[in-house]
């Protein structure tokens, strides 16, 4: 029974999240079912004392990067900053190369810490005019934005702020540059894959003589009026680089030769400089981002408390969902029936702890549609053992970070997947027109990237 609970709740938590149910809500009710059907632990303490625990940790751990990341991402929308790369990189690539111009600036700007959400609807109607000069069909464009935001920068490139990059870090001792040559071989596989993937359809639709289509206008095509003033191109670029060249040096330079022997100390959690640098890093880049923006915009914007406030209430949701993620993986974990899942997991590739992990972390973000949610779920339930054997096995604990960074983005975006479906309603199209593509360019292609860096580290061996 303790089995069947663990299947049934993940089958119901991936069922009616795909039907619109927030997780805030169903990861704690169908944590408590599966601690029912278990018969073996009790109801209420389970739910206080792990589930509540787990999630308190999670947001005392992680609220700093949701928080800076959306202020972030809000103010280099509203201040026009993220509008003018997009508008420089397609001006420069021309409708010729349309597919790749809106590829490159999506990757800019997730690269440097913009939201993907906030990638999503400000690089659209850009991006929609000129497919519709170049006369691709419309139906590309969501993998074409999905290929930018969903996968090199998210998961791949080193020093990425995106949470996804951050959450393998306490659990393995690294930073966000781990794995910094194998990441970047995964990001060349993940970018260039999905542009030839995406230049051939253009192509082949082309030669049918498929052109751009008839479509409705959606709210996003009206999104970019004509008459704002705009910041220079140099001063929208400046904070983006300003969060890779802060993250590198606070991660190499600064904060490893900080004085931080009060770490050990009960009051600041017994940890170590390392267990929290890289974390530090991503902070002070994100916040120095932010003030750049601020300062370098502050004319151009119509009211920046609200950008603000419209930033920081934008971070809760998304902090709190992962939370009860990472509660319900507790929980789960904290089950009997459990210890022979994770035997199972374990047990699929003894000789490979990456193939394993790949295979946990992928399998539980394609359940959870969420892929900082399907990380957290297996590393709060697995990610001591897995650090444990890859340790004994001499495994590279970077290389553990970056592979599980590299699953969290490939069966998250299965056609449940929040940001799969918010980019097809801003695009206005259905997944039925576009979601072959995407699962193309967003989950098929960064499979194979997962895989061929576990590849490489076999031979190298």
């Amino acid at each position: 029974m303790g089995l069947i609970g663990i299947f049934l709740s993940l089958g119901l938590l991936m069922y009616l999240a795909y039907r619109g149910i927030n997780v805030l809500i169903l990861a704690p009710i169908l944590a408590l079912l599966a601690v029912v059907m278990s018969g073996s632990l009790p109801v209420l303490a389970t739910y206080t004392q792990v589930f509540m625990k787990a999630l308190g940790n999670y947001v005392v751990l992680y609220f700093p990067l949701f928080l800076l990341g959306a202020i972030f991402g809000k103010v280099m929308a509203d201040s026009g900053s993220a509008r003018v790369i997009a508008e420089r990189i397609v001006a420069r690539l021309g409708s010729a190369r349309a597919i790749t111009a809106v590829v490159l600036s999506c990757g800019v700007l997730t690269f440097g810490g913009v939201s993907l959400f906030v990638v999503a609807f400000a690089i659209y109607p850009i991006a929609n005019s000129l497919f519709r000069q170049a006369d691709i069909p419309k139906r590309l464009l969501p993998a074409a934005i999905a290929l930018g935001s969903f996968t090199f920068t998210m998961t791949a490139l080193p020093g990425t702020p995106a949470i996804q990059n951050a959450i393998p870090m306490p659990y393995f001792g690294t930073n966000a540059f781990a794995a910094p040559f194998l990441g970047t071989v995964a990001g060349a596989i993940m970018l260039f894959g999905g542009l030839l993937w995406l230049n051939r359809r253009a192509s082949a639709a082309q030669g049918r003589g498929e052109g751009y289509g008839v479509h409705k206008t959606t709210a996003a095509d009206a999104a970019l009026p004509d008459d704002v003033q705009l910041p220079a191109f140099a001063m929208a670029c400046a904070p983006v680089i300003t969060v890779i060249l802060l993250n590198a040096v606070f991660t190499y330079l600064v904060i490893p030769n900080l004085d931080a022997a009060y770490l050990a100390e009960p009051e600041y959690g017994a940890t170590s400089l390392k267990s929290v640098a890289g974390i530090w890093a991503i902070i002070v880049a994100l916040v120095v981002s932010i003030l750049l923006v601020i300062v370098g915009n502050w004319k151009r914007f119509e009211d920046i408390k609200e950008s603000i406030n419209q930033g920081t209430f934008g971070s809760l949701l998304p902090i709190f969902n992962t939370a009860s993620e990472v509660g319900y993986g507790a929980v789960i974990a904290s089950l009997p029936a459990f210890l022979l899942i994770r035997d199972q997991v374990l047990d699929l590739f003894p000789d490979s702890p990456l193939a394993s992990l790949a295979v946990a972390v992928n399998v539980l973000a394609g359940i959870t549609g969420s892929a900082s949610g399907g990380m957290s779920i297996a590393l709060e339930a697995l990610g001591a053992q897995f650090a444990e054997i890859g340790q004994l096995q001499g495994v590279s604990m970077e290389l553990m970070h970056r592979v599980t960074t590299l699953s969290s983005g490939g069966f998250d975006a299965l056609p449940q997947n929040g940001a799969v479906i918010t980019l097809l309603g801003i695009c206005g199209l259905t997944h039925r027109q576009s979601y072959g593509d995407i699962f193309i360019c967003a989950v098929a292609i960064p499979v194979v990237a997962t895989i061929a860096v576990i590849v490489l580290d076999m031979l190298a061996f």
